[in-house]
C-alpha cells in the first residue's frame, strides 16, 4: 500500500479543545450550549472518552462547525509545501503579502508564515497569548520587545512570549522577508485572530 494513501486517526479531543479556546469560550460555556456534560467534555478534550455522533455534532454546533471538521483525517503529505508553488496572499487592500506553511488541521497548534514587508512599514503594539518566533531569512528589520528594540538581519532569530509588548518595523527602503512561526492561530479561514496589520509610516 503506498505511503499516499495511509490517513492518520481523527484527533477529536485536541481539535476540539483547541476550537473552544479559538472561540473563547470556558468549559462550563461549551457545555452550557452543546447540552453535555462538564465531566465528560472534559474527558473527551483529554481523549479519556469517545463521543457518538450524535454527542459530537451538538459540540460541533455548539461550536459553529460541520462534522467534517472533526472526523476528516489528514495525509501526511497534506502537510507538505514547496517552494515556488505557495500562493501570496494579503489582507484587505495591504502590499505586505504573506506564505502560508502551516497546515490547518484539526487539532494542530502551530501557525507559520514567510511575511514579505515592503520598506517603511511599521505594526501597532500588540500582546496576545502564546509564543512567536521570528527568523530574517532576507533584509532588516526592527524588532522591539516590552520597549527594547533590537536590529535584526538575516540570519537573526527571537524568540519571545505573544504576552510581553511587541511590534516591529521595517525601517529599510528594501523588501524584507521573515519566516514567523507561533503557537497564536491567525489567518484562519474560520475567523479568529489576525497578524497585526501593517500600515504606511505617516511620514515615509
Amino acid at each position: 500500500m503506498s505511503s499516499e494513501n495511509l490517513t492518520s486517526k481523527p484527533n477529536i479531543g485536541p481539535a476540539i479543545r483547541k476550537r473552544r479556546k479559538q472561540l473563547k469560550l470556558t468549559l462550563q460555556a461549551l457545555c452550557d450550549k452543546s447540552g453535555v456534560s462538564v465531566g465528560y467534555l472534559s474527558q473527551v478534550e483529554r481523549d479519556n472518552a469517545t463521543p457518538s455522533l450524535g454527542t459530537l455534532a451538538q459540540i460541533s454546533a455548539a461550536l459553529d462547525v460541520g462534522l467534517d471538521y472533526f472526523i476528516s483525517a489528514s495525509k501526511p503529505s497534506d502537510g507538505l509545501t514547496r517552494t515556488g508553488t505557495r500562493p501570496l496572499f494579503a489582507l484587505d487592500d495591504s502590499s505586505l503579502r504573506y506564505e502560508a506553511l502551516g497546515a490547518d488541521f484539526p487539532g494542530s497548534e502551530m501557525s507559520s508564515y514567510i511575511l514579505h514587508i515592503p520598506a517603511g512599514y511599521v505594526s501597532e503594539t500588540v500582546s496576545h497569548e502564546g509564543e512567536e518566533i521570528i527568523f530574517v531569512l532576507e533584509g532588516e528589520i526592527q524588532q522591539t520587545l516590552d520597549g527594547q528594540s533590537f536590529r535584526m538581519t538575516s540570519g537573526d532569530s527571537l524568540h519571545y512570549s505573544g504576552n510581553t509588548p511587541h511590534a516591529w518595523s521595517n525601517p529599510t527602503d528594501q523588501t524584507a522577508r521573515i519566516l514567523w512561526t507561533g503557537t497564536l492561530t491567525v489567518l484562519n479561514r474560520k475567523g479568529t485572530i489576525e497578524l497585526p496589520e501593517l500600515s504606511h509610516k505617516q511620514n515615509a
